[in-house]
């Protein structure tokens, strides 16, 4: 049995095809990969043609979990498949925690399958703050969680509660340093004042770098958190984070934790030469360091000395081993 080409499948992919073909799907006499069959079935599934779709309601109910999960994570997984699984697989094993990995999966499909995530779909989810500030139905679904944390139901409730005052002090002071313009740095407080911890959280992700050198000083931790997560981020943009001694201790520390701001060494140095980054933080990153900027970090009088007196260590133990 020859495998049917991709223009043939993407025809039944999108309702293109004649009965025979699908007819064909239905009954396996169709050569198609696994994910592939399982995915088309929920699309024939909803056919106009009620043969078709009682055959393929009938061969859903054959197929293995394994071929399920593997279409719900494909980037671009069909609305069909994803409400199928939704409404008849959600307690199926892996099937929740594909639709969370998979980024283009709605709110909508989520919504009913959120009491059937494990705690690393949970917090998968939790960590995504673009996903969740745009439903409030979805971050209700969470609320209601028995895998949620203390700290996540916190974190929901400043998102999502009565906590939406801005610090318009503290908020002036950061449009001052992120915006010279004056009418537009009018602008941008008037609009952020305005605002919800949800809408910030949203305009940190997707707005300009102004909104972010703003927000990552905003008064809630969700804010500040959802400035590093914004894809928009640039290398600079952490680099001058890193360096800022206003921004609070936790979110220094977010800084460091990340992996992929830790490959760029500038953002390293800095927060190694800030005085607010935590002191764990700092020691456990001193290695990472240059003769040249060691050198330099053991004179720096603003960080803790113990800082110093580790750089001073290490320093000397380097010049003995190149003896």
């Amino acid at each position: 049995m020859e495998p049917l080409s991709p223009e043939v499948i993407e025809d039944l992919r999108h309702d293109r095809a004649p009965r025979e073909r699908k007819m064909a799907v239905c009954s396996g006499g169709a050569h198609l990969d696994p994910a592939d069959r399982a995915e088309i079935l929920t699309v024939l599934a909803g056919d106009v043609d009620e043969m078709v779709s009682s055959r393929a309601q009938d061969a859903l109910l054959s197929q293995p979990i394994e071929s399920f999960v593997e279409a719900i994570k494909r980037e671009k997984a069909l609305p069909a498949l994803l409400h199928y699984a939704a409404k008849n697989l959600a307690d199926k094993p892996g099937v929740c925690d594909a639709m969370v990995q998979n980024k283009n999966c709605s709110a909508e499909f989520l919504v009913p399958v959120v009491r059937h995530l494990s705690t690393l779909g949970i917090q998968s989810l939790m960590e995504e703050l673009d996903r969740v500030t745009e439903s409030p139905a979805l971050a209700s679904a969470l609320e209601q969680s028995a895998s949620l944390t203390i700290e996540q139901k916190n974190q929901l409730h400043e998102l999502h509660g009565d906590g939406n005052l801005i610090d318009e002090a503290a908020l002036a002071e950061a449009a001052a340093a992120a915006e010279s313009d004056l009418a537009r740095r009018q602008t941008l407080i008037q609009r952020l004042a305005k605002m919800t911890v949800a809408q910030r959280v949203q305009f940190a992700m997707k707005g300009g770098s102004e909104a972010r050198r703003t927000l990552i000083r905003d008064n809630n931790k969700v804010v500040q958190r959802a400035v590093l997560q914004s894809p928009r981020l640039t290398d600079q943009e952490v680099e001058a984070f890193a360096a800022m001694s206003s921004l609070t201790d936790e979110i220094l520390r977010s800084i460091a934790s990340n992996r992929n701001f830790r490959k760029n060494y500038v953002v390293v140095r800095n927060l190694l030469n800030n005085p607010k980054t935590p002191l764990d933080v700092s020691l456990h990153m001193l290695p990472m360091l240059n003769a040249v900027d060691l050198k330099r970090l053991t004179t720096n009088k603003n960080v803790p000395e113990t800082l110093r007196t580790t750089a001073t260590k290490l320093q000397r133990t380097r010049i003995e081993l190149k003896k």
